[in-house]
């Protein structure tokens, strides 16, 4: 009977906190039911004017002028949280307006990047060569994310749990008189 209600209180403590885990960041949380895809909104910017969205992306450039920062980001799908996720997937650019001064050394390319306001109209720009329509946003929140940390794998992955170090021997000192692991 214990050995149940121990497994149950465990579970139920691991349930609860995957669900805190699973929480945007507040200055990120408040989004409306139906956010439009960047697509849709180039496609017809002034149908979505004052819409409100929550789009994100990774930083491709700042620009700090007189009293805001114009941050261009290339666009990702979100997760539950409002993070961008790692896929080589985009539905294209858009200028997100920061009341403030944004450091650029902290703000750098590259870095993953949350915003949340309304859709202020398009703004043509280039990128080379090519006239591209940026859509403006007026943010009222935003979230910069720490960098993800750089996967480490263990070169003894292969090995069960208890067994990952190349120096421990379950068997010694009971080898078999032709078994010497050492000659090898």
């Amino acid at each position: 009977m214990r050995f149940g209600w121990l497994v149950f209180v465990s579970l139920l403590g691991g349930v609860l906190l995957a669900g805190c885990a699973s929480r945007p960041p507040a200055v990120i949380a408040d989004v409306p039911e139906a956010i439009p895809a960047l697509m849709v909104v180039r496609a017809d910017p002034d149908a979505w004017l004052g819409r409100e969205v929550r789009w994100g992306g990774v930083i491709a450039g700042v620009e700090n002028r007189q009293d805001h920062t114009v941050v261009e980001v290339v666009s990702r799908p979100l997760d539950g949280r409002g993070r961008p996720r790692q896929v080589d997937v985009s539905e294209g650019r858009f200028l997100a307006h920061v009341q403030g001064f944004l450091d650029p050394l902290v703000y750098v390319e590259g870095r993953e990047f949350t915003v949340t306001g309304r859709v202020e109209g398009v703004v043509h720009r280039p990128i080379g060569e090519y006239r591209y329509a940026f859509p403006l946003i007026l943010t009222t929140g935003t979230h910069l994310w720490s960098p993800r940390p750089e996967p480490t794998r263990d070169p003894y992955h292969h090995y069960p749990p208890p067994f990952h170090s190349p120096l421990y021997d379950p068997w010694y000192p009971f080898y078999h008189p032709y078994y010497r692991p050492w000659r090898y």
